[in-house]
């Protein structure tokens, strides 16, 4: 069970760093979007509708694949001004337990309802009101995918904060 364990959480882990590398280029690429369209705009005076909207999407994708990475290396928002002033046990009960089970609760229903979201664009085709008409479903199912993926983290740093508090318990005993 513990090599079991220890093999889904390397797969987590991976897969959230890969999310990570694939913010990264979406931020290289959208940068070189922005420098194309703005060149467009005001050296050549023609401006286009393309890179604009293709930045927007990939920003969605940069954000949602890349909070599963922050997350699983602790490098996410974490406000502090609580935790420091309880005790280390308390801190690490409310840090490790609490935290996670609360952000499943609340990336569990962004990912249902997210899914239905998309599961819905996809079966009547939705499509943006822009002058090309992309469909829309391909962006709004990187939410889910993220969001699961960010679930995936959560319940991993779960069951070791569980694991971490059962070993500490045992060992004061």
């Amino acid at each position: 069970m513990k090599k079991v364990l220890l093999t889904i959480d390397r797969t987590i882990t991976r897969i959230s760093d890969w999310g990570l590398l694939f913010s990264g280029v979406f931020i290289l690429i959208m940068s070189v979007l922005s420098t194309y369209g703005v060149g467009r705009r005001y050296i050549f005076n023609n401006p286009e509708p393309y890179s604009y909207e293709l930045s927007t999407m990939l920003l969605v994708a940069c954000v949602v694949f890349a909070v599963a990475g922050l997350q699983r290396h602790r490098r996410h928002l974490r406000v502090d001004f609580i935790a420091g002033r309880l005790s280390p046990g308390l801190e690490d009960m409310l840090v490790n337990i609490v935290t996670p089970v609360m952000a499943l609760f609340y990336v569990g229903i962004i990912t249902w309802q997210s899914w239905e979201n998309a599961i819905y664009s996809m079966s009547i085709w939705e499509t943006s009101q822009s002058s090309w008409e992309e469909p829309l479903f391909p962006v709004k199912m990187m939410v889910p995918m993220g969001m699961a993926l960010l679930c995936l983290v959560l319940a991993s740093q779960l069951i070791q904060g569980i694991k971490n508090m059962i070993h500490h318990i045992i060992r004061r005993s």
